[in-house]
């Protein structure tokens, strides 16, 4: 273990240097020598050291029950009328659908038709699942369809999971760095966004579900009248429009929907040529396209509302066909309106409304403030370790004090690379890395030492003290890496960081105890020849 070939030792130098050169960006800026082609990344500071927001937000579920009973209802009345069975009374309450069969002979039948909506859930990649539906019928011809338990479960787990990818869409677009999403309990999103100076613009953006529809007019309807609309019609306010009065405009919307949003493939804010207004320009994909042609072919000269969440944007005329499957939204926007509603266009609507629970800012101060203490802290441990190994060991003590500063540079090296995250766990698991490292040099040492007591040669005791220790420190740094792998695999955020620093600073340690530390004993031994080693 103590013959180092001349491409070896260049090797672990360069290793070296090139940690600390890579640990260089997160000190001082770029300077002009350094080559292009080599990357010069600095570590992103986590919420908790640059500042920034905290959000708790919580899916709104009975939202998502409420559409898929909107959706059962839809699909009885439709399957009903295809088989020409008269039924009434079609309601939803709490999570089931009632209705009643006019003949109940029919009943049967009815109940067999509906058994082909049935959805199996939770059955996983390989199949199998159990119904979303629990079908019922009585002897006076009312059936019940109730959603599952298991149904309840799988719509909420993907709520869930769609609202993170759309949340995740979403601060995308705005520029902001390293963003921590992820689920909390059962029906809540943790974000976490560091360095965000404008929160209420993300909030907006968070809350905002962004279900956007095409919906034409009821000409026959006045939605002055102060009287209830018909059936298929929805009385809908306009999103900025605004009587004489103050009132806002309000209109008659037919419930049925031309065009859905989800068919949009780009959305981008710009200015009408003619008008100067900040206008968002959008194109649907080939089934969004062919439909909007259509409707705009059979409907010109009619007004053609464009809702986005229950708010009516604008109701322009459709003055003639629109078949190229692109269009302009103009709704009084101001250049951040115009931006900020082409960003919730392009990632998509949430499954349902989003409600922020609990909300934290922390101060650019208070995370300089951190910084500056993790740094001292990190600084004093390092200077008391420095000093009780070199007190204890004497020169090879020292020596293992430089691959301890090795070892807090590859560390940080690695951490740059791999474009972390640091927060104060991580700068806790930058300090528990040296704690980590003094146990192998403190292992290695005290072999080395009790062989010297034995009377070995310096050659010899260094040989057997690295044989004995090294079997030691491959098990407790296992041991270690397990745990940390565990951290990782179910641990989130905060604690998903400590699990890399502290993974990363095992392998860094390992390496400098058992590599460089030695390297460097055996360069002092072979140029000394000391006939008894300093330990």
């Amino acid at each position: 273990m103590l013959f180092f070939s001349t491409w070896k030792k260049w090797t672990i130098v360069a290793i070296c240097v090139a940690g600390v050169l890579m640990s260089l960006p997160n000190f001082f800026a770029k300077p002009g020598w350094w080559p292009g082609f080599v990357p010069y990344t600095a570590m992103n500071l986590g919420l908790d050291l640059r500042g920034g927001s905290y959000l708790l937000l919580e899916v709104d579920m009975q939202t998502v029950v409420r559409e898929r009973l909107n959706t059962i209802q839809d699909q009885v009345r439709a399957r009903m009328r295809q088989a020409n069975i008269q039924i009434a009374g079609v309601s939803a309450r709490e999570n089931t659908v009632v209705f009643q069969v006019r003949d109940a002979g029919q009943a049967p039948e009815a109940a067999r038709l509906l058994r082909e909506i049935v959805v199996m859930v939770g059955g996983g990649a390989l199949g199998g699942g159990t119904p979303d539906l629990d079908i019922q019928t009585q002897p006076d011809g009312t059936i019940t369809l109730t959603l599952t338990e298991t149904a309840l479960r799988d719509k909420a787990t993907q709520a869930i999971q769609q609202s993170i990818e759309i949340v995740r869409r979403r601060i995308d677009e705005t520029g902001v760095n390293e963003p921590q999403i992820a689920r909390q309990g059962a029906a809540r999103i943790l974000v976490q966004l560091p360095g965000v100076d404008d929160p209420d613009r993300v909030k907006r953006l968070l809350g905002t579900t962004a279900r956007m529809t095409f919906h034409l007019l009821d000409p026959n309807f006045d939605p002055y009248s102060g009287q209830r609309p018909p059936p298929g019609t929805l009385l809908l306010r306009a999103d900025k429009e605004t009587l004489p009065n103050g009132q806002p405009a309000m209109y008659a919307v037919r419930q049925r929907v031309e065009v859905e949003g989800a068919s949009l493939t780009r959305a981008s804010a710009g200015t009408n040529p003619q008008s100067g207004e900040w206008i968002v320009n959008f194109e649907f994909d080939t089934i969004g396209a062919r439909r909007f042609g259509d409707v705009t072919r059979q409907n010109v000269g009619r007004p053609f509302a464009i809702v986005l969440d229950d708010k009516v944007i604008s109701a322009p005329v459709i003055r003639e066909p629109i078949l190229g499957g692109r269009g302009q939204i103009s709704g009084r926007f101001t250049a951040a309106d115009a931006q900020d509603l082409s960003v919730l266009l392009r990632a998509g609507a949430l499954p349902a409304p989003l409600t922020i629970v609990e909300e934290r800012t922390v101060g650019p101060d208070l995370g300089a403030d951190a910084i500056k203490a993790g740094i001292v802290s990190i600084l004093v441990g390092g200077a008391l370790v420095f000093a009780f190994i070199g007190w204890s060991y004497g020169l090879f003590g020292w020596l293992a004090c430089v691959g301890l500063v090795v070892n807090l540079a590859l560390t940080v090296a690695c951490l740059s690379l791999l474009q972390a995250t640091l927060t104060l766990p991580g700068m806790a698991g930058l300090l528990l890395t040296l704690g980590l490292s003094v146990d192998a040099n403190i292992l290695i040492n005290e072999r080395i030492r009790e062989e010297v007591k034995a009377g070995k040669t310096p050659y010899a005791a260094m040989e057997a003290g690295y044989a004995r220790a090294f079997s030691t420190i491959v098990d407790s740094n296992l041991t270690t890496l397990l745990k940390m792998l565990l951290l990782f695999a179910f641990g989130t955020g905060a604690v998903r960081g400590f699990a890399v620093t502290i993974t990363l600073g095992i392998i860094t340690s390992f390496f400098s105890a058992t590599v460089v530390v030695r390297l460097m004993m055996v360069t002092w031994l072979r140029a000394r020849k000391r006939e008894r080693l300093p330990v």
